[in-house]
């Protein structure tokens, strides 16, 4: 699918959403959405801001906050936490996992349908319903491996 295709299904995806939880479509909601339909970096609040301001400068960061909230709580990004940094957010709604670089905080999707596809452990039963599955692999990405050649 070409990423014009992806991005206007995920633009559709978006309003669909807001009708169905009857959440009113503002100018700003529907930019923040737009530019986090169309990054690949998964951003930090504070990282959207920025380039939301340069388009809309009467935005506030609270308003920026808020509105990734909402859009976490009907489901149409999600948080991907990493330990010692700020939440960071993804607007793919496909099934994909994550690997996270733990020196640079990079974090770079990938799909695994195996793991998707793949029974839970018994024990998964007992605790509770699951709803999704996602992995985090961890370590040094390329990027950063070389860097740490190059000091050597």
């Amino acid at each position: 699918m070409k990423a014009d295709a992806i991005l206007k299904e995920k633009i559709e995806q978006f309003e669909r959403a807001c009708r169905s939880n009857s959440i009113k479509i503002t100018h700003q909601r529907r930019e923040i959405f737009l530019l986090m339909a169309a990054a690949q970096s998964h951003p930090s609040a504070e990282v959207i801001y920025r380039h939301i301001k340069t388009r809309l400068p009467m935005i506030s960061l609270d308003t920026v906050y808020r509105t990734l909230a909402l859009f976490e709580r009907i489901g149409i990004i999600s948080r991907v936490q990493i330990l010692d940094d700020r939440g960071r957010f993804d607007a793919n709604p496909l099934p994909h996992h994550h690997l996270i670089c733990s020196r640079c905080k990079g974090i770079t999707d990938f799909y695994w349908p195996a793991i998707d596809s793949m029974q839970l452990p018994p024990e998964t039963k007992r605790w509770g319903a699951i709803e999704t599955k996602q992995l985090e692999l961890r370590g040094i990405c390329a990027d950063c491996s070389i860097k740490i050649s190059r000091r050597r």
